[in-house]
């Protein structure tokens, strides 16, 4: 194997991993975005029940 088909075949194994870098780094950017996503409507969720509790203590509180 000469010099310039291992420079070649470094280079080659160089940009594989690059790709894989990048594939990975896009996967964890997707999952950011969806743990996000799930953490917005987590809270969306608990306002919505904290309005629920409100209106049902008003409604215990002028009911006695």
């Amino acid at each position: 194997m000469g010099i310039k088909d291992k420079a070649g075949k470094m280079q080659d194994q160089g940009k594989q991993k690059i790709r894989e870098a990048q594939d990975q780094a896009k996967q964890r950017g997707q999952q950011t975005q969806e743990r996000g996503r799930q953490m917005h409507d987590r809270g969306r969720q608990d306002m919505d029940d904290t309005e629920q509790e409100m209106r049902d203590r008003f409604n215990q509180d002028y009911d006695a």
